[in-house]
């Protein structure tokens, strides 16, 4: 959750929002290439990106020595680069997934812990779904909603018109997904309830909205509260989840078992899902948005980290 987008000033088709419907026909037109040339594309323009982005390039460079001290600078230069490349590709494959069948994917992708998923629909209570920020980003949307039964999800607007309706109409296309933004809280709870199942990527940094400090790969990161409110008020039963790109292009998507007793301990809620981040991230380091200032908030008397 974040910060709501700007009020709207002039209408979509106005002429001050002409740049950013070419951005969207460009991106429509990605969206129509056949995955296999996404891949090669990302790659290449991912390479590019890591030398031209150089504030970014830095952010992950600093995030990886802070968090993965035990690589050396050459390994961890080349992972920087994959980091690029990783999240280039979930870029273009997010544009598969507003514009083109998911279906074959949906079945194709590899399935871990459905069992914890399917006993967590048994108690119909409603599921919470703690998820992060890996490579593949909305690509990942339709993975995890073609295994629920009444799918959700938490995200944060846009604050350009255009792109928040290019966005929110892609997701939206997908199994009667529902979006709940930081406004529709009470909506939300009340889906839950009601037994929806809602995605939630909680791993950033939310600046002055951090309410508290856990570990993350052993350095202090800030984290929010809102999941431990969230399933405490609701009843619903909370799992993390993952997604990842698999080394042979195919994807798989792992459900943790039911975490018992989560939001009776905020503390222990955000230990409980940073410490899945940290295992997933170890299989798979460079699927993870390093390029993001994970860090930016620090505990009272801490030095900065970037």
């Amino acid at each position: 959750m974040s910060r709501t987008p700007k009020k709207q000033s002039s209408p979509l088709w106005y002429p001050t929002h002409w740049p950013s419907w070419l951005i969207v026909f460009t991106l429509y037109l990605l969206s129509l290439l056949p995955m296999s040339v996404k891949q090669r594309f990302g790659h290449r323009l991912g390479r590019f990106l890591e030398r031209k982005l150089k504030s970014r390039s830095r952010v992950a460079h600093t995030n990886l020595s802070a968090c993965l001290p035990e690589l050396s600078d050459d390994a961890r230069a080349q992972l920087v680069q994959d980091n690029f490349v990783a999240c280039t590709r979930g870029f273009l494959e997010s544009t598969h997934a507003w514009w083109r069948d998911m279906s074959g994917y949906c079945e194709s992708t590899e399935i871990h812990g459905l069992e914890h998923l399917e006993e967590a629909k048994a108690r119909n209570q409603g599921v919470l779904l703690i998820g992060a920020h890996y490579s593949i980003f909305d690509f990942a949307l339709p993975l995890i909603a073609c295994k629920l039964d009444k799918p959700g999800y938490m995200y944060r607007p846009n604050d350009n018109p255009v792109i928040d309706r290019m966005i929110e109409k892609g997701r939206r296309r997908h199994f009667n997904i529902r979006p709940f933004s930081k406004r529709n809280l009470p909506r939300m709870m009340k889906f839950l309830k009601e037994g929806g199942q809602v995605w939630f990527a909680c791993d950033q940094d939310f600046g002055r909205k951090t309410e508290l400090f856990v570990p993350f790969f052993g350095v202090e990161a800030g984290c929010i509260t809102s999941p431990s409110y969230i399933a405490r008020e609701s009843g619903a039963a909370v799992l993390c989840v993952s997604h990842l790109r698999l080394p042979d292009g195919r994807y798989r998507v792992e459900f943790s078992p039911i975490q018992e007793d989560f939001g009776e301990d905020k503390d222990l809620d955000a230990a409980t899902w940073n410490g899945f981040i940290e295992s997933t991230i170890r299989e798979f380091p460079d699927q993870y948005l390093w390029l993001h200032k994970r860090f930016k908030s620090r505990p009272e008397g801490a030095e900065k980290i970037y």
